[in-house]
C-alpha cells in the first residue's frame, strides 16, 4: 500500500509528487548584502529537490531592504532579483520538485544598521534597536511591496507564494497585541490587527492566482498573547480570502521559554485544520517518516514540513521512505545507487 507521505497532492492547477516540503530556512549568505541569489543558493535548493522533496519553499525572502532579517538575507524588492531567482526554480522543477518562495518583512526583528519600522516602537529585547512606529504611509508602501514582490515571483516562476506572518515578524507584529498597540485602524480589536495582513492578501491576490500559502504562529506563549483558539479565527478568515494552506509553527513574537519535543506544534496544526475547515501544514521537531506518516494517517495536517532534518540529510526522503517500507523513484543519474 502506497503511504501517504508519499502520495501526490493537489492544489489548484498545482499537483506535488508527494508530501513532503522543505520548510523555509535562513540561510544568510548573499555575503555582497545585495539580496541576489548565489551559488551557494543553487547547491543548497537544488539538493533538495534532487533529494525528491515534493515542494522546495526558499527561505523568508525580503520585500524591501528594510524588511531583510539580517543584511545577508535574500531580497526580491528589485526587479534585478528576478533573474537569478528565476535561474534557481528552473533547476529545482528539473530536479522534480515544485519551488515556492516565502516573502517577508523583517519589522521590529530586523538587525540592520539602518532605521527599522514596526506597527509600535518597541524592541524585541535588548539586543534589538528601538522600532519606528508605522505611518500609515509605510504602511501602504510595504503593503505594495508584497504585491511588487508576488509580481516578481510569478515572473521567476514560481509555483508557491507563502506570505510570512510568523516568528516575530512584522505581520505577526501587526497580529499580536504584545506587540501592536496602534490606536488607529491598525490596532485595538482583532478585527484591525488584522487588517495589514488582510491588505497584503488582497493585493497579492491581484497579481497572484496560484497556491497562496500563509505562516503562521499559532501560539505566542504567553499569557496576554494569541492562542490558538485565536487563529482557528485567522485561519477562517484566511481561509475567506482564498489562502490555500496554512503553515502552522508557533513562537517567536516575544521573548519566550519554549518546551519543544518531537511534533510539539502538530496539535495546532490539527486543531486549526479541523476547527476552521482549511488544509494545514505541520512543522517542529518531525524527524522521522513514521512520525510524518501519522500525522497524515490520523489526518492532523496535509503537508509535512520538514526544516532542520533536511539540513542534517538533504535525500530525508529517501530515509523516510526506507524506513516506511517503500521506494520511490531516484533521479536516472542515481538510479545505480538503489540497486542491490
Amino acid at each position: 500500500m502506497e503511504k501517504k507521505l508519499f502520495s501526490p497532492y493537489k492544489i489548484k492547477e498545482l499537483t506535488l509528487k508527494n508530501r513532503i516540503v522543505m520548510a523555509p530556512m535562513c540561510m544568510y549568505s548573499c555575503e555582497k548584502e545585495d539580496g541576489f541569489v548565489t551559488d551557494f543558493h543553487m547547491t543548497h535548493y537544488v539538493s533538495r529537490a534532487v533529494g525528491q522533496v515534493g515542494l522546495v519553499i526558499i527561505e523568508a525572502t525580503a520585500v524591501t531592504p528594510q524588511g531583510r532579517i539580517s543584511h545577508q538575507d535574500l531580497g526580491i524588492w528589485s526587479d534585478e532579483h528576478v533573474p537569478g531567482l528565476t535561474k534557481l526554480t528552473e533547476q529545482i522543477k528539473q530536479s522534480g520538485a515544485a519551488a515556492g518562495i516565502q516573502l517577508a518583512h523583517a519589522g521590529r526583528k530586523a538587525a540592520l544598521r539602518d532605521e527599522i519600522i514596526a506597527p509600535s516602537a518597541i524592541a524585541f529585547d535588548e539586543k534589538y534597536k528601538e522600532p519606528k512606529a508605522m505611518t500609515i504611509e509605510e504602511i501602504k508602501k510595504t503593503v505594495e511591496a508584497f504585491r511588487l514582490a508576488a509580481e516578481r515571483a510569478k515572473l521567476a516562476g514560481f509555483d508557491v507564494i507563502e506570505i510570512h506572518a510568523a516568528h516575530g515578524y512584522l505581520i505577526n507584529q501587526f497580529l499580536s497585541p504584545l506587540t501592536n498597540k496602534r490606536e488607529d485602524e491598525y490596532g485595538g480589536t482583532a478585527e484591525n490587527r488584522f487588517r495589514f495582513l488582510r491588505e497584503v492578501l488582497e493585493e497579492v491576490k491581484t497579481v497572484w492566482d496560484g497556491p497562496l500559502f500563509v505562516r503562521v504562529s499559532a501560539y505566542d506563549y504567553h499569557e496576554e498573547g494569541l492562542t490558538v483558539d485565536d487563529y482557528v479565527t485567522i485561519g477562517a478568515s484566511l481561509k475567506e480570502l482564498g489562502v490555500d494552506l496554512i503553515d502552522v509553527s508557533s513562537g517567536a513574537v516575544v521573548p519566550a521559554r519554549i518546551h519543544a519535543y518531537p511534533g510539539y506544534q502538530v496539535k495546532f496544526a490539527e486543531k486549526i485544520k479541523h476547527e476552521a475547515d482549511v488544509a494545514t501544514g505541520a512543522v517542529g521537531l518531525i524527524t522521522t517518516g513514521i512520525q510524518a506518516e501519522e500525522i497524515l494517517q490520523n489526518d492532523r495536517a496535509d503537508l509535512i514540513f520538514i526544516a532542520r532534518e533536511l539540513l542534517r540529510d538533504p535525500y530525508w526522503p529517501r530515509t523516510a521512505a526506507k524506513e516506511l517500507g517503500t521506494s520511490i523513484e531516484s533521479p536516472k543519474q542515481y538510479e545505480r545507487g538503489w540497486i542491490f
